[in-house]
């Protein structure tokens, strides 16, 4: 006998050896309905399948309707409930010739149906049943099925057992009542043995969707609710199982399959389908029932974290383990990213000394055996007492599983499950893990592209916000950002402080459309440009115009809401600009609160031509600003207007003194499936006030003397001796001339004095930055004005001002 299963191993993969001696098991305890699911099981533990499926013909012949299927939701290749024998798809092609299809992504790519699909990036194969019928697979490996595969789905065909027409209910399908939902008035056609699954009186039943979703079991509500709503019906046929509470006080499990029918012609779409008894493929935890729940667990997994979970949570209390790991493979690296349990106690010493941060990161070639499991690429099993390394031994002293997780042709990682006392491997677990890890493998790469993605784009979103913010004169400010948590969508929220001449200071806070990089991308761009024009002089609604304005001729699909609020940190005063966006909200000194009235624009990149009307704000010593965007103060539940007043309520209820505490509690309970940034300004006052003076400077031939004798003029009249004048004079006299000598227009001068700190500013109409020579020959008559203000100044420079420039130095007076 060992010579003939030697002779036969020679000839055919061993993949498929296991595979007839599988499916030749007698199994007679089970239904014909749970002995096709194993059968179906196969194919994915054997031949490589993610999904596999059998339609049989129905009673009348018209048409082709699922018996059965394994593997993750088929609704994501795009195999529907049931085909028209009269229609084209690869289903029916294949039934009507008998003969074999093969196709890989671009023959599925041609195909009527291949648009509506999430991905093409599949292989799929057709084969007919002996009987009736046929079996379609799908596969995600690199090159679609190879010949051991091929070989091992026609041995699944044989072992399909289909029914002939007219003989009644296929193998594993259940009897089933039909439904029919009107989407825009939840009103529920219903027949009475659908009713009877619900315990319901066909007498009293009112029609109402409601009353059925009532009988739902509270955790299974929201996925139920999810299939009645329009636009996640859009890919085709869903199927689910959600638990009804019986009368009895015992939850029933039903399964629900449902398509959505477009309505036409004005007319509401309708979702059609059946709710089927699912009790008995729950009466216990099969092999079969675990990979189901497993795929169904992964297919809505989107992160690394996610898919580890899922595998936890699909594997260690059926298996009875005592420890599961699962991890990353990153170069020579095994980088953990759950852990059952998460203490570190519960594992090994080397684990424990490679901790990193919240979970270990242990070299793979300090486990040799779990290097060599990752190099076969295969589960591999280790009963009690194997003589394997401490790092891997205490993982599962009692038997101990590592599942490399294959994807795309390389490991993505690896799977560690162990138990304490001695664990038998029986033929059916290892199937089950066999399955599992070809699933968590496919599902971890998709993970980890997803994790990438949004590392990608939160980064740049993070990059484009200001790192930290500047001291202010007079005002203390925070702020705070959070990223939504719905998926990869990343928003365009930002914020920013802007310091500006003369001791004004410029807050401003926006929301960009959309949720993606694009957006992201486009905040930096307001960002940018409503800083430039701040810092150039303008005042609120021209820097606000103007970037509406830019923001029209990017020619972008997206629009841009903010709120721009100019303070002047001397006077305690401050002008608000709105373009689209919610006014802020203050916080006086006695604790009362106020939404200010304001009139607003409209969001820029909407109208050209918009105005922006300005709104005076008046602030009192210990006053807070609270600029905020609307995913802390809208959402579905909550208009904006109660939004800003719970917000007002809260920061009445604040202390004022911790800014940073008031933000963090402001922030509690925040809306999180939108982006959030908040910016807070408590408004102190200046301690010291500086002394101010201008003079316009007349284009006469005494004009730089007349500059001189102001000057002198202003710093006797602050306290100032005729002694410490020299060098402000001196600085004077040569910015004056420079600005008379080589530009036109008007000249002002304007001085600043604080703490002994004097500032000259000499602005005029040429936006031209002046030019410090690099050399100056001994025999030239000019150029050395600018070299003596650097010489005699703590600092100096250049900046714009409307159109214009102001060249401005500081002078320390003795």
């Amino acid at each position: 006998m060992t010579d003939v299963v030697s002779e036969r191993a020679a000839e055919r993969g061993t993949r498929t050896l296991r595979a007839e001696i599988s499916l030749k098991t007698p199994t007679p305890d089970l239904d014909p309905r749970e002995r096709l699911r194993r059968v179906l099981e196969q194919a994915l533990v054997f031949a490589g399948a993610t999904v596999v499926a059998v339609y049989s013909p129905t009673k009348k012949g018209g048409e082709l309707h699922l018996a059965e299927s394994a593997g993750v939701p088929r609704t994501l290749y795009g195999l529907r409930d049931s085909y028209l024998l009269t229609g084209s798809s690869p289903t029916v092609d294949a039934h009507r010739s008998g003969r074999p299809l093969w196709l890989g992504p671009e023959e599925i790519g041609r195909c009527a149906e291949a648009r509506r699909l999430p991905t093409q990036d599949f292989w799929l194969a057709v084969l007919p049943l002996a009987g009736a019928g046929c079996l379609v697979a799908v596969s995600e490996h690199p090159g679609g099925f190879d010949t051991e595969d091929r070989e091992c789905l026609a041995l699944i065909t044989e072992a399909v057992v289909c029914p002939a027409p007219g003989s009644g209910t296929a193998p594993g399908t259940l009897a089933a009542s039909a439904f029919d939902l009107a989407m825009d008035t939840g009103h529920v056609e219903v027949d009475d043995e659908m009713l009877e699954l619900f315990g319901l009186d066909p007498a009293e039943f009112d029609g109402k969707v409601e009353t059925l979703l009532a009988l739902t079991v509270p955790e299974d509500l929201p996925t139920l609710m999810s299939v009645v709503e329009a636009d996640h019906m859009s890919i085709g046929e869903r199927e689910l199982e959600f638990r009804i509470t019986q009368p009895s006080g015992r939850p029933k499990w039903l399964r629900l399959r449902g398509r959505m029918v477009p309505g036409g012609d004005g007319r509401p779409a309708r979702l059609v389908g059946t709710v089927a008894d699912a009790s008995k493929l729950r009466s216990g935890v099969s092999d079969v029932a675990r990979v189901q729940r497993l795929a169904a667990a992964l297919a809505t997994a989107g992160t690394v974290r996610d898919v580890g979970r899922a595998v936890v949570a699909a594997l260690r209390r059926p298996l009875r383990a005592d420890r599961i790991a699962l991890a990353e493979v990153e170069g020579d690296r095994l980088v953990v990213t759950v852990l059952d349990p998460p203490e570190p106690s519960a594992w090994p010493e080397l684990w424990r000394s490679e901790w990193r941060s919240e979970w270990p990161d242990a070299p793979v070639r300090a486990m040799p055996t779990l290097a060599a499991a990752l190099s076969e690429g295969r589960p591999a099993v280790w009963p009690a007492g194997s003589p394997l390394e401490p790092a891997l031994a205490d993982v599962g002293p009692g038997g101990l599983a590592i599942l490399p997780l294959p994807a795309g042709g390389h490991m993505a990682g690896a799977c560690l499950i162990g138990w304490d006392a001695p664990h038998d491997f029986g033929a059916d677990e290892r199937a089950l893990l066999t399955a599992s890890a070809g699933l968590a493998g496919q599902a971890l790469t998709r993970a980890r592209s997803f994790d990438a993605e949004h590392e990608l784009v939160t980064t740049l979103q993070r990059s484009l916000l200001p790192r930290r913010l500047p001291r202010l004169p007079g005002a203390v400010a925070v702020a705070r950002y959070l990223p939504t948590t719905a998926g990869l969508e990343v928003g365009g929220d930002w914020y920013d402080v802007i310091p500006l001449p003369d001791n004004h200071v410029a807050l401003v806070i926006g929301d960009v459309q959309g949720h993606n990089a694009q957006a992201a991308t486009l905040m930096g761009q307001m960002r940018t440009a409503l800083r430039a024009y701040a810092v150039e002089g303008h005042p609120p609604d021209v820097v606000v115009s103007r970037a509406n304005r830019l923001l029209m001729d990017l020619e972008t699909d997206l629009f841009v809401t903010c709120c721009y609020v100019d303070l002047d940190m001397e006077e305690g005063s401050a002008w608000c600009v709105r373009a689209g966006h919610h006014p802020p909200v203050l916080r006086h000194p006695d604790g009362s609160t106020e939404v200010p009235d304001s009139d607003g624009g409209p969001p820029l990149g909407v109208v050209t031509q918009a105005e922006f009307p300005m709104t005076p704000l008046r602030l009192r010593l210990g006053t807070i600003v609270a600029l905020t965007t609307d995913g802390l103060v809208e959402s579905a539940e909550v208009d904006i207007e109660d939004g800003l007043n719970r917000l007002a309520g809260e920061l009445a209820a604040c202390d004022p003194a911790h800014l940073g505490t008031v933000a963090d509690r402001l922030l509690t309970g925040a809306n999180r499936s939108d982006d959030v940034a908040l910016l807070l300004m408590r408004y102190d006052g200046m301690s010291l006030r500086p002394l101010r003076e201008s003079w316009t400077i007349w284009r006469v031939p005494e004009a730089v003397r007349h500059a001189r004798r102001f000057t002198r003029r202003t710093l006797r009249s602050w306290g100032m001796t005729d002694d410490s004048m020299d060098t402000a004079l001196l600085v004077v006299s040569e910015l004056v001339t420079n600005a008379l000598v080589h530009t036109g227009g008007q000249v002002r001068l304007d001085l600043t004095l604080i703490n002994r700190l004097l500032r000259i500013a000499v602005a005029d109409a040429s936006p031209r930055t002046p030019i410090k020579p690099t050399s100056i020959g001994w025999e030239a008559t000019g150029g050395r004005g600018i070299l003596l203000v650097e010489a005699m100044s703590a600092a100096w420079g250049s900046l714009p001002v409307s159109g214009g420039k102001q060249v401005w130095s500081e002078v320390l007076l003795d």
